[in-house]
């Protein structure tokens, strides 16, 4: 019988359909779906609508899924009554339904552990006199908001990260992911223009970076050895797609050789598209740069699957086609990085991964509607 597929489509089989593992978890592909807030847990606890939402990406063949961002058992973080919370009988119970769905479909799936720090509105979410939270008491855009945390504030907060990973594992997900990007706590603490703090948690980038560390070891510590910890961090933020973290590979090694001493497993890379080159003189994307310091396995991520602009500011480049699945291919093919995560794409199409491994064209070409979904 001829074989029908295209060149493509026999490629992305060859390289996606290839099975990963993360500290021994083992992962039938090389698809992950990104986190993505849906705010569809009244009460944060995620109810058979959820576990269906999450099953479903699982059947249509992605080999790892990351969960929304769920926030972590302190009350600073709870900005929304109905983004889902891993802390609580109630709201991990609704968790063990869509992790048990999720296997059931054979996929694996990570729980995002999540707080926002400065991006909280005072007087939101379920307990709204709680104090919104971050390294210097200022926003994105370095107004005053909040206030800055204690050394008992950040010693509550590293608790409860690895109370929710505890709770994690014991419902039976797969894995976490600390969530280290775009601006929230964790990040807010490695980046200078949110971090103005002059103790051990400010200054220098290694300084900068013990927060996180602190997270990521006691996380470590709170989870059995065999059980993956990821950390997803990112250069821009909500609002500052120019903000910078490392401007050169030796400042991004010393910003993740802190975190990988601490433990995490597998680092996720986010960038708002995929293709552009972190550093000049290199063609690396900041997945390929952070798997070539680490050594660790990495997934990156970014605009796969779109064939147009969705939403951002003026002046950065997105070229029609510039996504197209052969250039994701040529990366894999490469090893600049171990797994691709796919966010908009996943939201139209659940059996995306499968039909990009069938070679169908739908798949990879027709995803421009998502504009509207951005």
């Amino acid at each position: 019988m001829t074989d029908s597929r295209t060149t493509t489509g026999k490629r992305a089989e060859r390289l996606l359909a290839r099975p990963y593992a993360i500290n021994g978890l083992e992962l039938r592909n090389r698809v992950v779906m990104a986190p993505m807030t849906r705010e569809f847990s009244p009460g944060g606890i995620p109810g058979e609508d959820v576990a269906a939402y999450y099953a479903r990406r699982a059947a249509g063949g992605v080999g790892l899924i990351v969960t929304e961002g769920a926030y972590i058992g302190h009350e600073s973080t709870w900005a929304s009554r109905k983004v889902p919370r891993l802390h609580g009988e109630e709201q991990l119970a609704g968790w063990k339904r869509a992790v048990d769905a999720v296997h059931a479909a054979g996929g694996r799936i990570a729980a995002q552990l999540w707080h926002v720090g400065a991006t909280r509105d005072p007087w939101t979410g379920p307990v709204p006199d709680a104090d919104v939270l971050s390294p210097s008491g200022i926003d994105l855009a370095g107004a005053p908001k909040g206030r800055a945390m204690t050394q008992a504030d950040i010693d509550a907060v590293v608790a409860a990260f690895a109370a929710s990973a505890a709770d994690a594992e014991r419902v039976g997900f797969d894995g976490v992911e600390i969530h280290g990007a775009h601006g929230y706590l964790v990040d807010e603490f490695l980046w200078a223009g949110t971090n103005h703090r002059t103790d051990a948690y400010g200054g220098d980038l290694r300084s900068r970076t013990r927060f996180a560390a602190e997270v990521a070891a006691a996380v470590r510590a709170a989870v059995s050895p065999e059980f993956p910890v990821l950390f997803r961090f990112s250069q821009w933020k909500g609002g500052a797609y120019d903000a910078r973290l490392a401007d050169t590979p030796e400042r991004l090694e010393q910003l993740l050789a802190p975190l990988a001493d601490a433990g995490v497993d597998a680092f996720h890379a986010s960038t708002r598209r995929y293709w552009l080159p972190e550093f000049d003189g290199s063609d690396l994307n900041l997945a390929g740069w952070t798997k070539k310091l680490t050594g660790k396995p990495v997934i990156s991520v970014g605009s796969v699957g779109l064939d147009r602009e969705f939403t951002g500011p003026q002046g950065m480049s997105f070229k029609p086609g510039a996504t197209g699945i052969d250039k994701l291919l040529d990366r894999m093919e490469n090893d600049e990085f171990d797994l691709i995560a796919v966010g908009r794409s996943l939201i139209a199409d659940p059996d995306w991964p499968g039909k990009v491994m069938r070679g169908d064209a739908t798949a990879v070409f027709a995803i421009g509607q998502l504009q509207s979904l951005a």
